[in-house]
């Protein structure tokens, strides 16, 4: 069975990477083109960002987790490429059904 929480997680986690990566793409173009797009990939990454935050204390709060596993899962939200590894660390455990230490 799943769960709820960390698949809602894992369904976020790899929309908010990709998100962060093209704002650090815009960021780029913004400095070395006329190209802004920085405002909408800002936002939407803002949102994305919020959401996988929400979801991921949501899933700390129904899962067993460690705080180390917590922090580990906010953490890789801030790296470039952290959501990617998010996402696979969470199917990892949604697949496994227990929590996977960090």
């Amino acid at each position: 069975m799943k769960n709820s929480a960390v698949h809602r997680l894992r369904l976020v986690s790899m929309p908010e990477g990709v998100s962060f990566v093209l704002l650090l793409v815009c960021s780029v173009l913004k400095r070395t083109t006329s190209f802004d797009a920085v405002p909408v990939m800002g936002m939407v990454h803002g949102i994305l960002f919020i959401l996988y935050v929400i979801f991921a204390l949501d899933s700390w709060r129904k899962q067993p987790w460690t705080v180390k596993h917590a922090s580990w899962v906010l953490l890789l939200s801030v790296i470039p490429f952290g959501g990617f590894y998010a996402e696979r660390l969470l199917a990892r455990e949604e697949q496994e059904g227990i929590a996977v230490p960090a």
